[in-house]
């Protein structure tokens, strides 16, 4: 293959794509919430949960960049805080589930505290993916104004060649 080949490979479709983010997000998910469990008795749930979240929002972006919206690359930092801003709501999610749970049981046990975070967990990462699809790797978005190209200059300085008819060149003949 004579033709370099762009970095960018097709985008998958969204059933594709959601399989995609299901098997890596969730993956990272689903061992975020063990590292969670374990972190926290050491430290505070809150924090736990605040340091397993940036380690793994990092390494879910990196994985959704290159396999499962299909960027073909790493991805870039304007990526990396837009998928932070998703994952700050996700964290927020997930807190207010522990919260209201620890209101609601004096002592909830452990299988019941999985249950609840990976269920929030669940439900801020079908928002994610709303969000990773269509605002951090959405391709192909309208420009606006601001952000069209114009084209270059030559372009626009080329000259055509003047008509030989002089009807052509002036209507009123």
């Amino acid at each position: 293959m004579g033709a370099t080949q762009s970095r960018q490979q097709a985008a998958p479709g969204a059933f594709a794509a959601f399989a995609r983010f299901v098997c890596c997000g969730g993956g990272v998910g689903l061992a975020s919430s063990f590292a969670v469990t374990g972190l926290a008795s050491w430290i505070p749930w809150a924090l736990a949960n605040a340091l397993i979240t940036v380690v793994s929002t990092l390494l879910a972006t990196e994985l959704h960049a290159r396999f499962t919206f299909g960027a073909g690359g790493r991805a870039t930092w304007r990526q990396h805080a837009q998928s932070g801003g998703s994952a700050a709501a996700a964290y927020a999610v997930t807190c207010v589930a522990m919260l209201v749970l620890q209101q609601l049981a004096a002592a909830p046990g452990a299988v019941l505290e999985q249950v609840v975070y990976l269920s929030a967990s669940a439900l801020a990462g079908v928002a994610r993916f709303a969000v990773l699809r269509l605002v951090v790797f959405a391709r192909n978005r309208p420009q606006t104004a601001a952000t069209a190209p114009t084209p270059p200059v030559h372009a626009l300085l080329t000259r055509t060649a003047a008509p030989a008819d002089p009807a052509a060149l002036c209507h009123a003949a």
